[in-house]
């Protein structure tokens, strides 16, 4: 049909549910909330510690299933996927960036950039993969810093690189979880500006949970998430 746009990502009516420790009653952390996210699209989700803002974005990227509800990524549906196939899109085309960076010690800002291709990498691809991943870190303005191992850069940079690392495979979405939770004000403001120009830059969605305001103004659209239901608070 002329003029129709597939959503990226659709969550419709999702809920989530955790059995208690006595097994006698369910603590309910997200319930029916539905949300629309197209191709490119910048959104934050706030709201405060507690209120399932983690756990919706687990679901978001087949971290998690929902309780009820569904889920679909470029129209498939993710509750009716085995491991195996989520693991794939979570692979290939699902980026994620965590509060903590995760970058592993003993390799250098470039090896750290290329951990998530190795599962994907045929022999006669690999000199692309590495330019690529070079290319991303004068992105992010740490070209000079490619040998460089984890515990020989800042916090902001590290953050940066695990942004790179994110989008090394071409993914269609990025899901970020407080990604400047560990950042002082000035390399938070950085970080947030930089995601959000790669984001236009590629053309890869973004959503991240926050609890800065700041941070989630950059987006192009904000929902808040309260009481486990989703509602927007700021849509520009």
């Amino acid at each position: 049909m002329q003029g129709y746009i597939r959503m990226l990502l659709e969550l419709k009516n999702v809920g989530k549910k955790y059995e208690t420790p006595s097994g006698r009653e369910y603590l309910t952390v997200l319930e029916n909330v539905s949300l629309k996210v197209r191709q490119g699209e910048s959104l934050a989700i706030v709201g405060p510690s507690g209120s399932g803002k983690s756990t919706l974005l687990n679901i978001m990227g087949a971290l998690d299933k929902p309780t009820s509800g569904e889920v679909f990524f470029q129209g498939e549906s993710l509750v009716d996927l085995d491991d195996a196939a989520l693991s794939r899109i979570r692979n290939r085309e699902i980026g994620f960036v965590f509060q903590l960076h995760h970058l592993l010690p003993q390799c250098t800002a470039l090896e750290n950039v290329l951990i998530p291709t190795i599962p994907l990498r045929r022999k006669e691809e690999s000199r692309d993969v590495v330019d690529r991943a070079n290319r991303l870190l004068e992105r992010i303005g740490l070209g000079e810093r490619r040998d460089y191992f984890p515990a020989q850069l800042s916090g902001g940079e590290m953050q940066r690189v695990a942004v790179a690392r994110a989008l090394i495979n071409r993914p269609k979405l990025i899901l970020a979880d407080e990604p400047t939770g560990s950042l002082d004000q000035e390399s938070a403001k950085n970080l947030g500006r930089l995601m959000v120009e790669i984001n236009n830059e590629e053309g890869t969605a973004l959503i991240t949970v926050t609890h800065s305001h700041d941070f989630a103004r950059l987006m192009e659209k904000v929902w808040k998430l309260r009481d486990g239901t989703l509602e927007p608070e700021s849509n520009r």
